[in-house]
């Protein structure tokens, strides 16, 4: 992306990701300055006489912006976890000033922070502690032992599941 032909909005979420700020609240902020604002939801079955119900979490959008601006922005220098696979380069933390807020951001590995793609931020999310890239998604395990599998080419339609690897995993 040549940022210098871009939009002023694109421009200034460069300038916040090179600052590793991001807007306050649940966002995806795209490349070009786009904006979705999400809805993190939790539906739970009914309780079962023998123990609690299941839960099935849905991060939908609930708003696309093409000019938008924060009422806030918040920090996202704490990377707790990085991979790089195929140009790319996931990274995950948390914003530990403002609560413990989850993100998820994916650049170009071209050096310097990289490039972004787009940057994914919770304030519902525990931090994320793990993060892997493939050739498809982005996947990232936050600290209450969620799986979030991201689409590379669309972070909106991300799949919230219970991490199999995590505590109260059954081998």
């Amino acid at each position: 992306m040549d940022v210098s032909a871009t939009s002023a909005m694109a421009r200034e979420v460069h300038r916040r990701w090179r600052g590793r700020e991001a807007p306050d609240g649940d966002f995806i902020v795209f490349a070009d300055g786009s904006l979705r604002v999400m809805n993190l939801l939790c539906l739970r079955s009914p309780e079962p006489p023998d123990g609690p119900g299941t839960e099935e979490w849905h991060w939908t959008e609930s708003l696309h912006a093409t000019e938008w601006s924060a009422d806030s922005w918040v920090e996202v220098d704490s990377a707790l976890a990085t991979h790089a696979h195929a140009g790319g380069r996931a990274w995950a933390g948390e914003s530990a000033n403002h609560g413990s807020i989850g993100w998820v951001a994916l650049t170009r590995d071209d050096g310097d922070g990289g490039t972004l793609e787009w940057l994914a931020v919770s304030s519902w999310s525990n931090p994320f502690r793990d993060v892997t890239l493939d050739d498809t998604a982005v996947t990232a395990v936050n600290t209450s032992g969620r799986l979030w599998t991201f689409p590379r080419d669309a972070p909106q339609r991300v799949r919230i599941t219970e991490d199999p690897d995590g505590p109260g995993a059954r081998h």
